[in-house]
């Protein structure tokens, strides 16, 4: 028979993971001990090791939750069975807000991974990988042309790239909000799109990316 858990033992879970990447988002996973996130919640190591039986799983708790939510977005906007601009506008519009509640959980994604036991990381990469995909489908269906010259991929991680990084320069407040910059995002990145033209395809991966692994983000 299953042990059950004690009242509020997902409540104090929940919490030490946004602890967590709070810490890890400030400070770097590197520079962070569990003894800094013990303290940092209130708890004492070992009742930090009942949540958690080291620190590489609360890394990959912490990257796979935010990821879990953002496939939530991809599937959910999926479901809606929507043309390919509405589409791309509200996965843009959903990604936005979900990076505004998770910044620090974002900022662990984007820089921590690297950090991650191999079959953590493959897990957590294949889950950004899922997300990208989704989105390039999207501007496929919209610019086949673009499709068969070889340019879905990188415009898709072009615009991952406008909406990514947010979380290092901008700073929400009452002129311009994370809600207002969807819409601009999204505004930009159509303009440019309409701009864009056939070409032969383009000799655009580097080193890294033909092993699979990009820099940039959500497909690495």
């Amino acid at each position: 028979m299953a042990r059950r858990r004690a009242p509020g033992f997902e409540i104090q879970r929940e919490q030490i993971l946004a602890e967590a990447a709070l810490l890890f988002a400030q400070r770097g996973y590197a520079s962070t001990s569990m003894n800094e996130v013990a303290e940092r919640c209130g708890v004492s190591k070992p009742a930090l090791y009942h949540y958690f039986k080291d620190k590489n799983e609360l890394l990959a708790f912490i990257c796979e939750e935010h990821l879990a939510r953002l496939k939530a977005v991809v599937l959910e906007v999926e479901a809606l069975g929507l043309d390919p601009e509405p589409a791309i506008r509200l996965m843009i519009r959903r990604f936005v807000e979900e990076y505004a509640d998770a910044q620090n959980e974002h900022r662990v994604l984007t820089e921590d991974v690297k950090f991650l036991a191999s079959e953590d990381r493959t897990r957590v990469l294949e889950g950004e990988r899922f997300i990208v995909r989704a989105l390039a489908a999207a501007v496929a269906r919209m610019r086949p042309d673009l499709d068969a010259a070889g340019l879905v991929k990188p415009l898709t991680m072009l615009l991952f790239g406008m909406i990514n990084w947010m979380f290092t320069w901008f700073k929400s407040g009452r002129r311009v909000t994370h809600a207002a910059m969807a819409p601009i995002v999204a505004d930009l990145f159509f303009g440019g799109l309409g701009a864009v033209v056939e070409t032969a395809p383009l000799a655009l991966e580097s080193e890294g990316d033909k092993d699979g692994s990009s820099r940039c983000g959500l497909d690495r």
